[in-house]
């Protein structure tokens, strides 16, 4: 705690320092070049590829589901993890400045300062890539339900619905404010993580938190994501905002409550004009 406390900014210029705008800089550039991949991911003839089976339709593609054992299933749900990860990039990044600046001044005197920071990073994507391949999978199995059942297809937008209400409700809940909250305290957070006496397995430890509490704050509003097509830009774009506002805002609680409140609407009254 002695080290963190040291680290603790003494003026009102918070964290300007060298190192501090070199991260901005760094976070801004992966965050842009994410967002530019795909922007022009989804506007190009290959957007259509993120959809279920849409894999396969690439001769490449297909050779290789061939020539791996259970293909079919493990290809497409990797691509679509990669996908995944460089969509959470261009989306939550900028959310681990707060985090990550802190901690880059606490390893500022340590000469594997900047591994330690990419362990924090690698650490971070871990739970959403999980969340990515779960999310895929439950997302796959209603494709193939819907495909069998005629009925399920002609009621789709009721499961759209239920996401979009299931989102608004969970933005009330107590597990969002307390995920919440965590990410609002990034001082304390290091301090109840980091001890230095094992620094590359501490570091990944507390990327690996974040990465929890991040989901656990936002895993419903990216659900949503799948209710709306994973590929629309613009959608994934409005939930980086609310992400970023939510998580770095002094006052993110309000746009909490107030976007539940639309979700929910949109969810219970949203299919009466669809």
């Amino acid at each position: 705690m002695a080290a963190i406390a040291q680290a603790r900014p003494r003026s009102g210029r918070g964290l300007g320092e060298a190192h501090s705008r070199v991260l901005v800089v760094l976070l801004v550039a992966l965050a842009a070049l994410a967002w530019a991949l795909l922007w022009w991911w989804s506007a190009s003839p290959f957007g259509r590829y993120v959809a279920h089976g849409g894999w396969t339709d690439l001769p490449g593609i297909a050779a290789l589901c061939r020539a791996v054992p259970q293909g079919s299933i493990v290809v497409p749900a990797m691509l679509h993890a990669l996908a995944w990860v460089l969509m959470i990039a261009a989306m939550m990044l900028p959310t681990t400045y707060p985090l990550l600046a802190l901690f880059r001044r606490i390893a500022a005197g340590r000469t594997d300062a900047g591994t330690l920071v990419a362990l924090v990073v690698a650490g971070f994507f871990v739970p959403w890539l999980a969340f990515g391949l779960a999310a895929h999978a439950v997302d796959a199995l209603l494709v193939a339900a819907a495909a069998r059942l005629p009925a399920m297809a002609a009621y789709g937008w009721a499961f759209g619905a239920l996401v979009l209400a299931g989102a608004g409700a969970f933005q009330w809940s107590a597990l969002k404010y307390r995920c919440l909250e965590e990410c609002h305290s990034p001082f304390s957070f290091i301090g109840a993580r980091w001890h230095g006496r094992f620094p590359r397995r501490e570091a990944w430890r507390l990327g690996l938190d974040h990465g929890l509490f991040c989901v656990g704050c936002c895993w419903a509003l990216m659900a949503t994501a799948f209710a709306v097509g994973v590929m629309n830009a613009w959608w994934m774009a409005a939930l980086g905002v609310v992400a970023l506002v939510e998580q770095i805002a002094p006052n993110g609680h309000m746009l909490r409550r107030g976007l539940g409140g639309v979700l929910l609407g949109a969810g219970i009254f949203g299919p009466g004009f669809w």
